[in-house]
């Protein structure tokens, strides 16, 4: 089951308080970013971020849910109403994901020269 696009309209009102809050549809469902880094996204209507210390501490109660088979599982985000908790949870978050990673370069190309 794909995500709806109302779904993702939501959650992004929400997060409107913030700067730099991006997405990417992907196969139906959409990465979102939050300073050019990956925070979570939006999977079958869920809403789902990277189980990183700080998001633990905030929802320590929380789910853990596979976005989609063989992914690695991810917390549920269950107070999506509450724009401040969502604003604190993602500037907490932040510090702790890693910078965006460039694309990668085959072999092949690497020794090429243009």
């Amino acid at each position: 089951m794909a995500s709806s696009r109302e779904y993702l309209d939501f959650i992004l009102e929400q997060l409107s308080g913030l700067d730099e809050v991006s997405y990417r549809p992907m196969m139906g469902e959409y990465i979102l970013y939050y300073q050019g880094k990956v925070i979570g996204g939006i999977y079958d209507d869920r809403f789902l971020v990277k189980p990183v210390r700080s998001a633990k501490e905030m929802m320590p109660d929380a789910e853990t849910e596979s976005p989609y088979e063989g992914a690695r599982e991810m917390l549920t985000v269950r107070d999506v109403d509450n724009r401040e908790f969502l604003k604190a949870l993602l500037e907490a978050m932040a510090d702790e994901l890693p910078e965006k990673k460039g694309k990668r370069v085959s072999k092949a190309a690497r020794g090429k020269k243009l």
